[in-house]
């Protein structure tokens, strides 16, 4: 039951700026693209390698690069869409998947509208990106429901975590890792990590 926290500086400082309730839809849309492609870098930093024969303009050598096939990056939507288009700046050959899901607002439930992935992922590692863990519903389900398509691995990756959504997460799902920004304080009445950002889908499109 792993939970790497991505404290590097970059993102730390980024995600102070993502806080600020007065920071804009453009600037938290751009700061979040920002970060997706930090978290990225330390997500896919156990990604085998190989050697290949090139030519340099100089002579021949062999050269890493990535072994086998590349990942899949599946959005639970909507919010997840800020996460896969900054990962996908530095993964543009990725594979993408999308599941949909909406959180009843009175029992907090997942509810699944959507879901659509590549028919290939056997022998490829997922990444399930999500902003928020916070009650840890939709992420439990979502990953239920990824994992009936029987990836080579799955990773969760968020922006930031309540401390009640890993314990959750944890308790469905032990062999996936969580990979965040930040673990927050705690859960507010309504289901919203504190002290957080808000609602980053909100944030995002600028929606109430």
């Amino acid at each position: 039951m792993t939970v790497t926290l991505i404290d590097h500086p970059l993102v730390q400082h980024k995600l102070t700026l993502m806080r600020k309730k007065d920071t804009s839809t453009a600037k938290f849309r751009s700061l979040l693209g920002e970060i997706s492609m930090l978290l990225a870098y330390e997500v896919t930093r156990d990604m085998p390698l190989k050697k290949v024969e090139i030519d340099t303009p100089l002579s021949k050598m062999n050269a890493p690069m990535l072994a086998g096939k590349k990942v899949v990056l599946i959005s639970i939507m909507r919010a997840g869409q800020g996460i896969l288009d900054g990962m996908l700046q530095l993964m543009p050959s990725a594979r993408v998947g999308h599941i949909g899901l909406y959180r009843d607002p009175r029992t907090h439930i997942a509810v699944e509208y959507y879901f659509k992935v590549p028919g290939d992922v056997s022998e490829r590692d997922m990444l399930v990106v999500d902003p928020m863990l916070a009650t840890g519903n939709s992420a439990v389900a979502a990953v239920h429901r990824l994992k009936e398509t029987q990836p080579h691995s799955i990773k969760f990756v968020c922006l930031l975590a309540a401390p009640e959504g890993i314990e959750y997460f944890h308790s469905e799902h032990p062999d996936v890792p969580i990979f965040t920004a930040a673990i927050d304080d705690k859960l507010d009445e309504h289901g919203y990590i504190l002290p957080g950002v808000g609602d980053a889908g909100d944030r995002m499109f600028g929606t109430k």
